[in-house]
């Protein structure tokens, strides 16, 4: 059957809406712009508000008979080789969670690598589940972790066959990439289901030359942000399904349990609108994007004092299995200051935002959306940031830890320590506690520290550090790293 990708059914439904001029007395209360502030409606402009109206009851009638959300949700699986999707305007956060949920339930061990996203910590403290922690393969040069290998999922299945799954995060942050297939394979051959967490490769499924992607690989869900490399709006997340390991009914009934009943139109539009660009014209706006992307990383090794990780540096025995070029991670090491040092530079002199930032790193992150003016900019920032670096005082020092001593034993399931009874102790007092919290670097969102996991010297040391030396750790209970929560013992 041949599917008219040149339709958007969210799309046109709007169009309709404004066409007919109906007159909603329902929410949201601004009424089409008519009730909102003037300053606001002069800074966000009226198309925000005339976009933003009922899904049920305004864009498609009271019973949905116009199958508008369906019919765009189809349309997005045939574009992606999935057999069912779902949109989700609540981020990859929920529907990683709603993921999770379909396959394991409380007491119930899931293996997931140990440098998943923050989303799937908060939906271990939520669901109950038991983490079999898989470890990552880890570059002990470049302090840097990459998906974990098929031969680490099949030891941990074998130590514990009474686990209902896996899932892996792939691509990273970084854009490094797991084997997906051989992956899958092990968990086929228990007849068990992988879920990805491919939050970073909306863009993965339509050039040949990036990375495959997780329903071509035999993954059975994966979940994607579609505002991270594509052109969806903050929040727009689809999660897609193939096989018969997890039904489509109880993954569309774990999304509804977590979802919001007043889901953004805006949002279902930009994903709408994405799918309709990409399977009408992706390869080459992608193809476009990999052409600048290689200008743009060939004019950065230029630079006295900069490097990009190229797939030499990720990929390798013991490294990551594939890489994707778009996320320019530029190593700037040798100048001598942090990325965090680097990131606030260039904003604050060059108005250049940068993604990704560690304590040797920045994130320039190209996608389809960018251009030879863009790209422009970024390489006269970097250059003028290469000079500059000379004279900023040396960067703080960050104390990463080794491989052995990050990985810290998970003493108690999160969700216990999460909700149990605590108490607040000096932070050079934590070592050997047990975790009542979850502490995040941010960006990338990797937890450093899980609810349940008993802490240690240089995880604590790390993250102090980090701390001092511009590190964001939105999560912590204390913002200055004062204290941090632990299990109180003394409740038994």
């Amino acid at each position: 059957m041949t599917v008219d990708h040149s339709r958007a059914p969210v799309l046109q439904a709007l169009e309709d809406y404004h066409r007919e001029g109906r007159l909603s007395f329902t929410p949201p209360g601004h009424k089409q712009a008519r009730g909102a502030d003037p300053a606001v409606r002069e800074v966000l402009g009226d198309s925000v508000f005339l976009g933003d109206v009922l899904a049920t009851g305004g864009l498609d009638d009271r019973l949905t008979r116009g199958r508008v959300l369906h019919q765009a949700q189809e349309l997005m699986a045939d574009a992606v080789h999935a057999e069912h999707t779902f949109f989700s305007t609540c981020g990859s956060s929920l529907s990683v969670k709603a993921a999770m949920l379909s396959v394991a339930g409380p007491h119930e061990k899931l293996l997931i690598g140990r440098d998943a996203h923050k989303s799937v910590g908060a939906g271990l403290i939520l669901s109950g589940i038991e983490p079999v922690w898989v470890e990552p393969r880890w570059d002990a040069e470049r302090r840097l972790s990459h998906p974990p290998s098929a031969a680490e999922f099949e030891h941990a299945f074998e130590a514990h066959p009474d686990a209902r799954g896996a899932l892996v995060t792939s691509p990273t942050p970084y854009g490094s990439t797991a084997a997906l297939e051989a992956i899958a394979q092990v968990c086929h051959r228990r007849s068990l289901p992988l879920i990805v967490d491919e939050a970073w490769g909306a863009h993965l499924p339509f050039h040949p030359d990036l990375p495959s992607w997780a329903m071509d690989a035999g993954a059975d869900v994966c979940v994607t942000s579609i505002h991270k490399m594509g052109s969806g709006l903050e929040q727009g997340s689809v999660f897609h399904l193939r096989g018969d390991l997890v039904t489509p009914a109880v993954l569309g009934m774990r999304a509804d349990l977590l979802g919001t009943t007043s889901p953004s139109v805006l949002i279902y539009a930009g994903l709408d609108g994405w799918r309709r660009q990409m399977a009408l014209r992706g390869k080459e706006l992608m193809g476009s994007a990999l052409g600048l992307a290689a200008e743009v990383r060939a004019a950065i090794e230029e630079i006295d004092g900069m490097h990009v990780n190229d797939r030499d540096d990720f990929c390798g025995p013991g490294l990551a299995d594939d890489f994707d070029p778009l996320p320019c991670v530029i190593d700037i090491a040798d100048l001598g200051i942090t990325g965090y040092q680097a990131a606030d530079w260039l904003r604050g002199h060059r108005s250049i935002v940068a993604h990704l930032v560690d304590h040797r790193r920045i994130g320039t992150q190209i996608t389809h959306a960018d251009d030879r003016e863009t790209a422009g900019e970024l390489l006269s920032a970097l250059r003028e940031l290469g000079r500059a670096a000379s004279g900023m005082p040396p960067g703080p020092r960050v104390e990463v830890p080794q491989p052995e001593e990050l990985r810290m034993e998970q003493a108690m399931l999160p969700r216990n320590t999460f909700f149990g009874p605590v108490e607040e102790v000096p932070a050079q007092d934590a070592a050997e506690r047990i975790s009542a919290e979850m502490i995040t670097p941010y960006p990338p969102g990797i937890p450093a520290v899980m609810p349940g996991e008993r802490l240690n010297e240089p995880v604590l040391r790390y993250l102090s550090t980090g701390l001092a030396a511009g590190m964001y750790l939105p999560d912590a209970s204390s913002p200055g790293l004062e204290t941090v929560l632990v299990v109180d013992e003394r409740a038994g």
